[in-house]
């Protein structure tokens, strides 16, 4: 797409996929990094980045073997790579091909863009490569140069895009109908979550009712934990090639009917398999919910639109076992699952209110639409023109996410504190009732309130993550993947505190009686808040280290995260049992504790480890 003789100017204007970060107007998307080359390969490349102090020329090559001149930085003041836009189709398209494009975002008077616009078209995708002399930078131009690359594939084309104050555009609805929208996708999110825990208001019924050990009973949440582990790696591709509405719709519903054999459930078997199933097609507003909300609110206007939605996977659990164990005492084991169908059903009735609101689809269908009426077939969206054969959506989905764990260190310990987090959450499920149940002689109903202070932990954190993203957004032109880590930095430490408050306050430390409970039961607080700061925090640093590789990385996020959540509650009654509360819960904080080293470890090091890497953004 560039001229030998002639310079040409390719603009990365790309939104942030995270809360808060700047509108597509602002000062923010400015920056950028020189990347000159000699007159026989003419070609300005702007990648995002201003410039700074201590900045050195490196070497860049592009793919035919020229040498390119680079503007770097030896420090960590800026970033060189674009943001990731949720509403990108990243697994779909085939970006070392076509590039990135603003078409999903930008609004034209005519409705369209030449795909080689100088400030939304398309632009190469910068990644790393590794060579027997070192790393060398690459530029993904497309195609053989020689032979013209993509020329004949754009030849004529025009990329569709929104028109000015397009009423189509989700993000140009009204905020009252957004903020109902990203109430309904959050109830989602929560009910699907609280399935998983709902049904510990009753173990000992279920064990009772099947003749089995409450190790076998405990598979009822561990399976549908790996359903949610499992579920995302169909929904994500299937969500970008179908548009998210229709994946609100059949998965959830096909979860919904499968509460009916588990509430009818005849032998532990049919309980158990109908679960698995319920956990991998519950699993789809949980992968939805996160881009829907980037579909409709800006970047600068969604800050505390995303903190909702990153409290609702942990606030769901919290609730199942608050009323699980009023219904499992008053209404019996099976009324779980009905209660927890019926919730379903009225969430899920509510989302057939939500309509369409991924930009690739509505583009496309536009596109379509104009194709039809004007008889005209230049009109296309990216994803049209550079669509990824089937193999390699495949192994996008289901390789890549555990090839960058065994390569990226980032990946790879992110990815294990998020899981040790989230397998806490579940990990006291099964721990409570042991202190309170056990200890105290509380029954379920009473032992599901201990779980209230969890709640107000929880919102603490909403109150902090706002001041979070104020703080991101202040620095402007010189932010980093590591300036996502403050709420790690604050968040981690509560964690291994809540832990030992838990275990030291429980008998028989403390003798049971009176007001002796508050101790315990207190813990949840700093649990809550700092769970929400690091799942928050790192989840932003993932996207922002990934910019490239977005849904490979949190695929393997959420892989890691649901290994981690379903393997806690097959040992930690257990545990709890054999070793002691204070023991057993020490031994946990101890790992707590290691893990809350690994930001403070990267705020240091990360732009180094990043700076050696062949996927993180450089």
């Amino acid at each position: 797409m560039s001229n030998p003789s002639s310079s040409s100017t390719l603009t990365a204007n790309a939104e942030d996929m995270q809360p808060a970060s700047e509108s597509p107007t602002s000062p923010r998307l400015n920056r950028s990094v020189s990347i000159s080359a000699p007159h026989t390969h003419d070609q300005h490349t702007l990648l995002g980045r201003i410039p700074t102090k201590g900045s050195t020329h490196s070497k860049v090559h592009h793919e035919n073997g020229e040498e390119l001149k680079r503007t770097t930085s030896s420090g960590t003041t800026g970033s060189r790579r674009h943001v990731p836009d949720l509403s990108f189709p990243y697994l779909t398209t085939d970006i070392s091909r076509g590039g990135i494009t603003e078409e999903y975002r930008t609004e034209t008077r005519q409705g369209y863009i030449e795909p080689d616009d100088p400030d939304n078209g398309l632009r190469p995708v910068q990644s790393r490569l590794s060579t027997l002399h070192g790393d060398q930078f690459v530029l993904h131009a497309g195609g053989d140069a020689e032979k013209g690359g993509n020329k004949e594939i754009l030849k004529g084309k025009k990329l569709v895009t929104w028109l000015e104050n397009d009423p189509n555009n989700p993000r140009n609805w009204s905020k009252f109908r957004r903020w109902v929208i990203t109430a309904i996708v959050s109830c989602a999110v929560i009910q699907v979550a609280l399935s998983s825990a709902i049904v510990t208001g009753d173990f000992k019924g279920q064990q009772e009712e099947f003749g089995v050990s409450s190790e076998v009973i405990a598979l009822t949440v561990t399976l549908t934990v790996c359903g949610f582990g499992t579920g995302p790696l169909l929904w994500s591709p299937l969500s970008e090639l179908l548009g998210r509405r229709f994946l609100w719709v059949f998965p959830t519903l096909i979860y919904i009917i499968f509460n009916i054999p588990c509430a009818l459930a005849p032998n532990i078997g049919c309980l158990l398999a109908s679960r698995f199933i319920c956990g991998f097609f519950g699993s789809a507003p949980l992968t939805l919910a996160g881009g829907t909300i980037a579909d409709i609110w800006g970047p600068e206007e969604r800050g505390f639109a995303i903190a909702i939605f990153a409290a609702a996977p942990y606030t769901g659990p919290v609730i199942g076992p608050l009323i699980g164990g009023f219904i499992g005492k008053y209404a019996g084991w099976r009324w779980l699952y009905w209660v927890n169908m019926i919730s379903a059903g009225v969430v899920w009735a509510a989302t057939l209110t939500v309509p369409e609101t991924f930009a690739p689809a509505l583009l496309k269908k536009r596109a379509k639409q104009l194709r039809h009426d004007s008889c005209d077939d230049s009109y296309v969206t990216e994803q049209e023109l550079f669509r990824k054969p089937l193999a390699e959506i495949v192994i996008e989905t289901l390789i890549r996410p555990f090839e960058m764990l065994a390569t990226e260190p980032i990946l790879l310990l992110m990815s294990l504190y998020i899981s040790l987090v989230y397998g806490l959450l579940y990990a006291f499920f099964f721990a409570f009732p042991v202190v309170f149940g056990e200890d105290y002689g509380w029954d379920d109903a009473k032992t599901g309130l201990t779980f209230i202070p969890v709640f107000f932990g929880v919102g603490l954190a909403l109150f902090v993550t706002p001041w979070l993203e104020k703080k991101y957004t202040e620095k402007g032109d010189q932010v980093t993947p590591e300036d996502r880590l403050p709420g790690m930095l604050i968040g981690g430490p509560f964690v291994p505190l809540s832990l030992f408050i838990f275990g030291w306050t429980s008998p028989p430390y403390v003798t049971p009686g009176g007001g002796s409970w508050v101790g315990p039961c207190s813990a949840g607080i700093p649990f809550g808040f700092g769970m929400v700061l690091v799942y928050f925090s790192a989840n932003a640093y993932l996207i922002e280290a990934f910019p490239d590789y977005v849904a490979s990385a949190l695929a393997a996020k959420t892989v890691v995260r649901s290994a981690a959540g379903a393997a806690m509650p097959l040992f930690i009654a257990i545990m709890f049992r054999k070793l002691g509360n204070g023991p057993a819960a020490t031994i946990l904080a101890a790992v707590a504790i290691v893990m809350a080293l690994i930001p403070f470890a990267f705020a240091k090091y990360g732009a180094s480890i990043r700076a050696r890497s062949k996927r993180a953004a450089i």
